[in-house]
């Protein structure tokens, strides 16, 4: 292995293990989640095909992931208890945005299919973190 790989791993171990790092990031993501769901026009970049459902599940994702990582860093969670906590963080926090969006003038809100797509990204993440933190834990743990 490369000293620079080494060096990589080391830092993704510490960083793991900041617990309230990762938190702070929920919580930040969290603000950031209220604010973009209050405001009636949303930046827009290039159209595709399904951009909201790639936008929710893709910003869902991000917010699991450091919430997963902040609940179970320094542990080995299986598979199942990832997709669980993933999907609840996901599924409540995302049905909370909706009915927030209804009250907001311009938005639709109530929209099962964000929902979904948030509930994905939920999912996802559960699936990225469970490889991303046994790849960090057996590597720290097999020096």
């Amino acid at each position: 292995m490369s000293t620079r790989s080494l060096e990589f791993r080391r830092l993704a171990q510490a960083l793991m293990r900041q617990r309230g790092l990762w938190w702070m990031a929920v919580v930040v993501w969290t603000v950031i989640l209220w604010n973009l769901s209050a405001n009636r026009a949303l930046p827009s970049g290039p159209e595709f095909p399904l951009k909201d459902k790639v936008m929710h599940c893709g910003y869902f994702g991000l917010g699991s992931a450091c919430f997963l990582i902040a609940c179970f860093g320094r542990a080995k969670p299986t598979l199942q208890k990832l997709f669980l906590a993933g999907f609840v963080f996901a599924a409540l926090i995302g049905a909370a945005d909706e009915y927030h969006q209804s009250f907001t003038p311009g938005r639709s809100g109530n929209d099962p299919w964000d929902w979904l797509a948030d509930v994905s990204g939920g999912l996802l993440a559960a699936w990225v973190s469970h490889r991303l933190l046994f790849k960090t834990l057996d590597s720290a743990a097999t020096r």
